[in-house]
């Protein structure tokens, strides 16, 4: 592919007027267009969707909206959390439990349900997800390409069932989404949430070669690091890849139609949250996704930080519609740096992050190396994220270039 600081290099030459000049933000949106239809050569058109096939949790919801307990109706699967919640709490654990094995995929998901009922039932549902792809590993109907996909899956899903990992949502259908907690989240006071970007599905949704490059190694550090930076603080950490993200670096990538359905997705899965302070941490695709959520997160949501970010699809922080601090980090290294940060035609996702202009507070990354760098242990970006997700702010390092990091902008500390 292309590479995107090859494409980045005409701003700066002599040929081009100096960003900040008259005729820059034309040529700018030249430059943007050409990376789109550079990206359509070399990677394809990729329309814009869903995963819409019918799968399993269809089926679950159909059957759950038939069906009840002790004869009364149950609940919609998209009724507020606190509805959810008292439903739940007014049958026993034995009809609690008698949901769960019935409808797994639908309680695994229900927000409001108590975490380890939904704990309980997604193992269900994996335990069911697995032995489908096991019948079609050796299913001769299936080309090699589809085998070679069903094993993948089947053994993501035998990894995702080891004992003592908590699935707070799964779902099989077409490329997948999941949540995973580390830390007792009903006993947290302080619950991080991470958001991950493009390639997030339930194959990538860990790795064995770059763990750090994957949800669930990305939270597992994060907490991990919470734990030893502040033992005295109950913490959770959510790996929250109950969204679809685009795959690969095409339209889907550069449109926000995903952040906008994602965005949905993640305010209410927040809201379901009873815990008294959250802490969003977004990493590439994921901030476009945080950047739409921020004005119907709740008060609860104390920062927002970004990292290897293309754009929050504002011009600025204050435009976030939140009270919550934002903060942003990026490495020398990280290729993102070279995409034009701007909105053309609906594609793009707005003004840099990392620009001084944009108001966020800018941390440093000390040791983090590229774009899938920022969870890895020992590096500043990691040690910068536990300092915020345990309110433990004089700690934070704050990039050179930011001398106001820690001042009273977008909210005090």
């Amino acid at each position: 592919m292309t590479s995107f600081s090859a494409l980045s290099h005409p701003l700066s030459g002599s040929g081009f007027p100096a960003p900040g000049t008259p005729g820059a933000n034309f040529w700018r949106a030249v430059l943007t267009l050409a990376v789109v239809l550079v990206l359509l050569a070399t990677t394809g058109w990729t329309a814009i969707r869903e995963d819409s096939a019918p799968g399993p949790y269809a089926a679950g919801l159909l059957a759950w909206e038939k069906g009840s307990i002790a004869g009364r109706q149950l609940p919609g699967p998209d009724e507020k959390p606190g509805t959810v919640a008292r439903f739940l709490r007014s049958l026993s654990a034995g009809q609690q439990q008698r949901l769960a094995d019935r409808y797994p995929l639908v309680v695994g998901n229900l927000g409001g349900a108590p975490a380890e009922l939904r704990y309980r039932a997604n193992h269900k549902a994996l335990l069911e997800a697995r032995d489908v792809e096991r019948k079609r590993v050796t299913d001769e109907r299936l080309t090699d390409e589809g085998r070679h996909s069903a094993s993948r899956r089947m053994h993501r899903f035998e990894s995702m069932l080891k004992p003592g990992r908590q699935i707070l949502a799964f779902d099989p259908t077409g490329r997948g989404r999941a949540a995973e907690v580390f830390g007792d989240l009903d006993e947290a006071r302080r619950v991080s949430v991470v958001v991950p970007g493009v390639d997030t599905d339930l194959v990538t949704f860990e790795r064995s070669d770059r763990p750090y490059s994957a949800p669930a190694g990305m939270a597992r550090a994060l907490q991990d690091r919470q734990r030893s930076a502040a033992p005295g603080v109950p913490t959770a950490t959510v790996a929250w890849a109950d969204y679809t993200a685009p795959t690969g670096l095409g339209v889907e990538a550069a449109s926000g139609h995903l952040a906008e359905d994602g965005a949905e997705r993640l305010t209410d899965f927040v809201h379901g949250l009873r815990n008294s302070r959250i802490s969003l941490f977004c990493h590439s695709y994921g901030s476009v996704v945080c950047g739409d959520a921020a004005d119907e997160l709740p008060g609860r949501v104390g920062d927002i930080a970004v990292s290897g970010s293309p754009g929050m699809r504002v011009d600025a922080a204050a435009d976030l519609g939140t009270k919550a601090r934002i903060w942003a980090v990026r490495d020398r290294d990280d290729w993102i740096a070279d995409v034009p940060h701007m909105e053309v035609g609906g594609l793009g996702h707005g003004a840099d992050p990392l620009s001084s202009a944009f108001g966020a507070r800018r941390l440093s990354a000390d040791g983090a190396i590229g774009h899938t760098g920022y969870y890895v242990p020992g590096t500043g970006s990691l040690d910068n994220f536990a300092d915020i997700a345990t309110g433990s702010y004089s700690a934070v390092d704050c990039a050179s270039s930011d001398p106001g990091c820690l001042g009273s902008s977008n909210r005090s500390v």
